[in-house]
């Protein structure tokens, strides 16, 4: 048995996760799983495609230049850090949400060493148009199973939840990591771009349409129209 400060240690832990939903419970693990490792496998494409990446991978792609590290292994690093600032937002994490920090960047790590990176320019284009669109579907895949978003989506609804405009939220996370990102050397180009601009109507898409149960606080956000989305959730509600 552990000493009775381990206990409460894992007590906290167990009480900080938000419980597993009962209903269609097969359903929402495949989903979560399916989602989980289609969105290391379409990072992985994106930034194979050499083009630009998604704003959080410019920054992870930076570190990793910098480092002997892999950028799979620094998506699971900046993950657990920023799960880290969901505890003063008073977020509550599911298993969907610790999924995400390890499996996507285990599965980036895998796919990377597995594939070759292309050359020709018209590959590059499919890589990171097949990768984007992907990168939508396994979005709805994962979040719209209902057992936790990951943890970058949980600290921009987090925030939101605040009285903050989503828009605003997202917009100042996302500069942020990408400026930061540029200047450790990660790959910003017409890439990030295209993945800005399509994403959230891409989500928008695919989060309700993959909804499994009741719905979260994400696919709330998701199914409303532009400009409700921007006043965020209502006051209390969170992420699973």
């Amino acid at each position: 048995m552990g000493s009775p400060g381990r206990l409460g240690v894992l007590t906290s832990v167990a009480g900080w996760v938000a419980p597993v939903p009962r209903d269609a419970l097969p359903r929402r693990l495949l989903q979560l799983y399916a989602g989980v490792v289609a969105y290391g496998v379409s990072a992985s494409l994106i930034v194979r495609g050499r083009l630009g990446v998604d704003p959080w991978d410019v920054f992870q792609q930076g570190l990793a230049r910098h480092s002997d590290i892999a950028i799979g292994t620094w998506a699971i690093v900046v993950g657990a850090a920023v799960l880290v600032l969901w505890i003063p937002l008073r977020q509550r994490p599911g298993i969907g949400t610790l999924s995400n920090v390890v499996v996507v960047g285990a599965t980036m790590d895998v796919t990377m060493r597995l594939m070759p990176p292309p050359h020709a320019l018209w590959l590059r284009v499919v890589a990171l148009v097949g990768g984007i669109a992907l990168n939508g579907l396994a979005t709805g895949c994962y979040i719209g199973a209902g057992l936790g978003p990951g943890p970058r989506d949980g600290l921009m609804v987090g925030l939101a939840a605040r009285g903050h405009s989503l828009r605003l939220v997202r917009t100042g996370i996302e500069v942020t990591v990408v400026a930061a990102g540029w200047l450790l050397g990660g790959n910003v180009g017409i890439g990030t771009l295209a993945y800005a601009l399509t994403i959230g109507p891409l989500a928008h898409v695919f989060i309700p349409a993959f909804s499994v149960g009741r719905r979260s606080s994400m696919v709330a956000v998701a199914e409303e129209p532009p400009d409700a989305a921007c006043r965020g959730p209502a006051p209390g509600e969170g992420a699973h």
